[in-house]
């Protein structure tokens, strides 16, 4: 088994969720991230919340001085694609992780379902792609472990590859906590 931990930033309004970003950290060692170079990027900046937090951690275009406006999303930066190439990329990132392939994320419920949407309906997932998120969440509170006894991440919070990689470092440390108390019973 192969566990692949990720993290999406996602614009939602209650009916559609929209990414903006993916970040993926598979345990051999493998990394992807990216932006969609086709979400709302008006809705985003209007969006306190994601004006504030997310906004800042994606490439951005500033404007040339003396030219008014709001900053936009670097069409040109590596890391800034087409869903469908996005879609591609992560389909062959947890293609190559072997056939048992768990996926990790945190709070993850829309996480899973905007990554699902990178194929259309749940039934377009390609071949290899699990049809669910184990939640760190879920697995803190099987363990009897609060949000407040979970390591904190040391910055980088929502970019979705910092996110992705801090999740794999509470998942490894809640299976340490479960194998611990496996070995106290």
């Amino acid at each position: 088994m192969t566990a692949i931990d990720y993290d999406l930033e996602f614009l939602e309004d209650g009916r559609t969720i929209g990414l903006i970003s993916i970040g993926m950290v598979a345990d051999d060692g493998r990394e992807l991230y990216a932006v969609s170079a086709e979400f709302d990027q008006a809705a985003v900046r209007r969006h306190p919340w994601l004006r504030e937090h997310v906004w800042p951690q994606l490439p951005i275009a500033k404007n040339p001085p003396g030219v008014r406006g709001m900053d936009q999303l670097d069409l040109d930066h590596p890391d800034v694609r087409p869903r469908a190439q996005i879609a591609r990329a992560v389909a062959a990132f947890i293609q190559a992780a072997g056939p048992d392939v768990e996926l990790w994320a945190n709070y993850g419920a829309y996480d899973h379902v905007a990554l699902a949407q990178l194929w259309g309906p749940m039934i377009a997932l390609p071949e290899g792609v699990p049809m669910f998120t184990h939640d760190i969440q879920q697995e803190a509170r099987r363990l009897g472990l609060s949000w407040d006894d979970l390591p904190k991440q040391q910055g980088g919070e929502h970019n979705a590859l910092a996110d992705a990689r801090h999740n794999q470092a509470v998942r490894r440390w809640l299976a340490e906590r479960a194998a611990e108390r496996q070995d106290c019973s």
